[in-house]
């Protein structure tokens, strides 16, 4: 398998160098075969992906329908579409990329039989003319609505064309890994199939949900046919021009098809869809040498870092449309962060290294890595985020799969293509990246150099690398990132800073003495003649440090976040005094210490120190009780039960949620007609507006035009004569209305009764709705309401007196 995999990779460098005689990035990545991932924290998580997701995704692409669908729709099996979304077929591609990632690592003619299965399945759905759309040959009534009745009809939601730069990247990764044909002809003859179905002169629409650039491209590099790039650029260059081309009505800032590409400067919308397309515009800037894609780029990156990045990475403010919020607004509970908009935001972070050779990029794409995307899979490797909050009150629990799965496949490539991302060259310039002991063997300005990389990082901030060039005395330039965070910076705006910049040096030595070394764009470059055998040492001052936000982030004002390297931190339930950390006070000149705990989370690094705990008196003012403090790496949370969770802690009295005494309502159980997070009903933490999801609610959704009711349990009978009820209505990005109408009963003698309440019973946003009546003795209350019609009601918060 050894011999024929070098010979596979062989002939896949000689095609992508046939592709690779025009424009192409300035800097290219070493390829994935070259470098081995040794030991350590990657390791660890590439042999968990090797041996329990990708198997597991294999097995819930059979018992969810996924494979079902390519069975009716090849005349194998008869049934319908038995799927949620017509975008179930990506799911296969992503995997099929994913082993195939996986084979360049640890061969497996196990796996690889499966895919080989797979493929074929594929084949035979794939039509005469190059069609490919399991959904369109045996639609479900339901599926039809989605899909349309035509091909490309409805191209704004089918995600025909999505679905196929799914299948390219898995092609093109198929092929290099196995030297087969099998899936790599399919994609062929349906990319020639759409390069001559779209293109000026031809049908011009733009993909709905963007990737099928990405997927021409990577078959551009591998076959040379520059068809496939043309139609790429094509697919960008129209969209947003849909009314000045065709008469088409725009698909608006959603699909970000609301302007033409040059012209976007904010990054809006779907993030996921953004995102890819960000890819692809920096794909094209390198591939066709047009400046206005790169200027494009560019100005998309720094709105993206500068107003709508969150703290772990993590990107898509809004779980309303998956999609990126205004300037400035990251709120912490309610952020979506999908796991696959930081997977797509990692993507195209190292396309614009490649582009431009600055290290601001790479120091994202780390961020991002170790913290959004990490928090995306769990330990166990398999179970899985869809959104990644910065903050909860215990309603977030990992899933094991999804209705729409895009996630889990998605994890289970990108970490299986890890190794490529280590290491990248540019002619005499070797880059260091990232830190993770491997080995590799890299083709430096026609020579190959052996490098051995030896760390514990994160965790450490050694990084031991042995240098073994093929003849003695190379000449070339060893390029060491120096991440942002140890030069001060947490990322490259003002968005986020650190309390307290003073720092350790940091410290390069080559065979124990202090290295020369010159600063450029982020890489401490060590220009020398190289023996076999020298040894690189570089030492990072691993820190705690405390970030704050830009003043204009509403949601961080009189917060602090923490980091230690590249981790950053939050604090949870399990870890701190009653199981509390909303209300936690951590000044600035609390001393905070680490500590490594091998049993805890799978090895981790602690952090320890002292906090307040705060809560309001009888008075009204603020008592802080001194108590010990543990945080723990923000990607390790939700591992232990369902509990508070925070990354942003009060800096000041104005930054937390103090708790409260007790009220009859707080001590009291709910019961619900249906329904999510009824916890939200009494836990004592009010709105600021009816729409505010920064603090948990409860909602009947999707029971719409229903009538429903709560239930209020006292822990002992008590006279009452008022509630309050605070409505959630989420008008402009959901169905959550003010209820139609609205009532308290008072249950007596085993029955409920309602209340006499001669005033009525409030309705109005953004308040506390009261209904006063006459005094009853009782254990339980009852509110009963009837949903607006085609809505569905929800509430804030509740009060009892």
């Amino acid at each position: 398998m050894k011999s024929k995999l070098v010979v596979v990779l062989m002939l896949s460098l000689i095609v992508l160098t046939r592709a690779q005689t025009k424009n192409d990035y300035r800097i290219q990545s070493v390829p994935q075969h070259q470098v081995k991932i040794k030991n350590g924290f990657w390791y660890d998580r590439m042999e968990t992906n090797k041996n329990v997701t990708i198997p597991y995704v294999l097995q819930k692409l059979n018992e969810t329908g996924r494979v079902k669908n390519f069975l009716y729709a090849a005349g194998i099996e008869h049934g319908e579409f038995c799927t949620t979304y017509a975008f179930d077929d990506s799911d296969l591609y992503k995997t099929i990329e994913a082993v195939s990632y996986s084979l360049i690592n640890s061969p497996d003619p196990g796996l690889e039989k499966q895919i080989d299965t797979l493929i074929s399945l594929i084949a035979k759905v794939q039509e005469d003319d190059g069609y490919l759309y399991s959904a369109r040959r045996s639609p479900s009534e339901k599926i039809k609505k989605m899909i349309g009745p035509e091909r490309w009809i409805n191209l704004q939601w089918s995600h025909e064309l999505y679905n196929l730069g799914h299948l390219y990247e898995a092609a093109a990764a198929h092929y290099t890994a196995t030297g087969k044909r099998t899936l790599l002809d399919v994609a062929i003859k349906s990319a020639d199939f759409i390069a001559d179905t779209f293109g000026a002169g031809k049908l011009q629409l733009p993909p709905g949900h963007q990737e099928v650039e990405i997927g021409l491209v990577k078959l551009y590099r591998l076959t040379g046919n520059e068809n496939y790039l043309n139609l790429a650029k094509h697919f960008l260059d129209i969209r947003g021009r849909g009314k000045e081309l065709t008469g088409r009505e725009s698909w608006g800032e959603y699909a970000q098809d609301h302007k033409p590409v040059f012209e976007q400067d904010e990054a809006v919308g779907h993030a996921v869809r953004a995102s890819y397309m960000f890819s692809a515009m920096t794909d094209i800037a390198a591939l066709t040498g047009d400046e206005n894609y790169k200027s494009a780029a560019e100005k998309l990156w720094k709105n993206v870092v500068n107003k709508k990045l969150y703290i772990t990475g993590g990107i898509g403010a809004k779980g309303s449309g998956e999609a990126f919020g205004d300037n400035y607004e990251l709120p912490n509970m309610s952020a979506y962060n999908e796991t696959c908009s930081s997977i797509a935001s990692i993507l195209w972070n190292y396309r614009m290294f490649l582009l431009s050779g600055e290290s601001k990029y790479i120091d994202l794409f780390e961020r991002t890595m170790y913290n959004s995307f990490l928090s995306g899979i769990g330990m166990d490797g398999k179970s899985f985020f869809y959104p990644n909050p910065l903050q909860s009150y215990g309603t977030h629990v990992r899933s094991p799969w999804f209705t729409c799965a895009c996630c889990p496949p998605n994890v289970a490539r990108f970490i299986a293509s890890l190794p490529g991302f280590v290491y990248a060259v540019q002619n005499e310039n070797l880059f260091v990246n990232l830190f993770a002991s491997s080995d590799a063997v890299i083709n430096v300005a026609g020579r190959n150099v052996r490098l051995t990389q030896t760390t514990n990082y994160p965790w450490e901030g050694n990084i031991n690398i042995v240098i073994s060039p093929e003849s003695a005395y190379r000449k070339f330039k060893l390029n060491l990132r120096i991440p942002g965070w140890a030069a001060g910076r947490p990322v490259d705006s003002d968005l986020y800073s650190y309390v307290n910049n003073s720092f350790s040096v940091v410290k390069i030595l080559v065979n124990g003495t202090e290295a020369n070394y010159t600063l450029q764009n982020g890489y401490a470059v060590l220009d020398r003649e190289w023996n076999q055998n020298d040894t690189v040492q570089l030492v990072l001052p691993m820190q705690i440090k405390r970030v704050i936000a830009n003043e204009k982030v509403e949601s961080n004002k009189n917060k602090t976040a923490l980091e230690y390297g590249p981790i950053v931190y939050c604090a949870e339930w399990k870890d701190n005094p009653n199981g509390v950390v909303r209300n936690l006070l951590l000044q600035d000149d609390e001393e905070l210490t680490t500590e490594h705990q091998t049993d805890l989370l799978n090895g981790v690094n602690i952090v320890k120190g002292k906090v307040f705990g705060c809560k309001v008196s009888g008075d009204n003012t603020i008592e802080k009780t001194p108590q010990d403090f543990t945080a723990i790496p923000y990607y390790a949370w939700a591992h232990r039960g369902a509990g508070e969770m925070n990354v942003w802690l009060g800096r000041n009295e104005k930054g937390l949620v103090p708790l409260s005494d007790a009220t009859i309502a707080s001590a009291s159980t709910i019961e619900v007609s249906s329904g999510k997070n009824f916890k939200a009903i009494n836990d004592q933490i009010e709105p600021k507006t009816s729409d505010d999801e920064s603090v948990p609610f409860f909602h009947w959704w999707p029971n719409k035009g229903t009538k429903e009711w709560i239930e209020i349990n006292f822990p002992k009978t008590e006279e009452v004569s008022q509630v309050e009820v605070y409505w959630f209505d989420d008008t402009g990005s959901g169905e959550c209305r003010l209820p139609k109408s609205w009532k308290v009963l008072y249950q007596e003698n085993g029955k409920f009764v309602p209340v006499y309440a001669p005033d009525g019973h409030e309705i109005q946003k953004n308040k506390f709705c009261k209904t006063i009546f006459e005094t009853v003795k009782t254990s339980k209350l009852r509110i009963e309401i009837e949903c607006q019609p085609d809505f569905a009601g929800g509430i804030q918060e509740v009060k009892v007196k």
